[in-house]
């Protein structure tokens, strides 16, 4: 039974901020979730749906509850899941996941046939490293917005080439490259998988020679290449990278 007994829940334990968009509010269901892939709702005939948690306040009893929803064949469906007993719709959120979880009532999304993805886990990795605008990126284009810095996002440095760079100067002609530790094999924080190994080690090993063609092909053409890891701080790379462009 929940805990408020002489007043209702704090808008704060259920309701979402007024000011939320809908892509804000999917990211909220995603974390609360542990990802996208794990909001799976399994349907007749081997379908799946994409749920999501609906905290509801029952006025009379006090009562907060939460529900299971998601839609099939344009119908929308919800199961009651558990009452939420948490202080903020965050907690409540992951409880409501872990509880559905628990009932069998959500599962992790299966794996296309041809997915590259040798497990859950590894298909999880490969989602949440993307390709283009992490947060390490956007976060250095700010900084380096904030100094008067300007620069193309995604561009080719070189016209005849298909390598692309995440920030490219072109008056210093310096080609900036913000590497994922995963995918370009980071030699502190890269872990090899433990399923698929020879696949996974040829591909990382595979985008480290991809990346060295690249930098050899610019130094050739007279650019200046900046690589920073993910894990690096940003606000000394971009201090880094700002002292380059302006030296020209």
């Amino acid at each position: 039974m929940s805990h408020w007994r002489s007043e209702s829940p704090p808008n704060r334990a259920w309701r979402p901020r007024p000011d939320m968009s809908r892509a804000a509010r999917t990211r909220e269901q995603d974390r609360a979730a542990g990802g996208r892939e794990r909001r799976s709702v399994p349907l007749s005939d081997g379908r799946h749906a994409r749920g999501s948690i609906a905290l509801r306040l029952l006025p009379r009893t006090r009562r907060l509850r939460a529900y299971l929803r998601w839609s099939d064949q344009g119908r929308t469906r919800e199961k009651y899941v558990c009452e939420a007993e948490h202080d903020t719709r965050a907690a409540n959120l992951r409880h409501a996941w872990v509880t559905a979880r628990d009932l069998g009532l959500v599962v992790d999304l299966p794996e296309p046939a041809d997915s590259w993805a040798s497990s859950p886990d590894v298909s999880r990795r490969m989602r949440s490293n993307k390709g283009r605008d992490t947060k390490p990126e956007l976060r250095l284009r700010s900084l380096l917005h904030a100094q008067g810095l300007r620069f193309r996002v995604h561009q080719r440095p070189l016209p005849d080439s298909r390598r692309t760079a995440d920030l490219v100067f072109k008056g210093p002609r310096i080609a900036v490259f913000v590497d994922g530790c995963f995918w370009h094999g980071c030699p502190s924080h890269h872990r090899p998988s433990n399923t698929n190994a020879t696949f996974w080690r040829d591909k990382v090993e595979g985008n480290r020679a991809r990346d060295r063609d690249t930098d050899r092909m610019l130094t050739e053409a007279g650019w200046r290449v900046v690589r920073i890891w993910e894990h690096e701080d940003v606000a000394s790379a971009a201090e880094r990278v700002a002292r380059l462009v302006r030296a020209g």
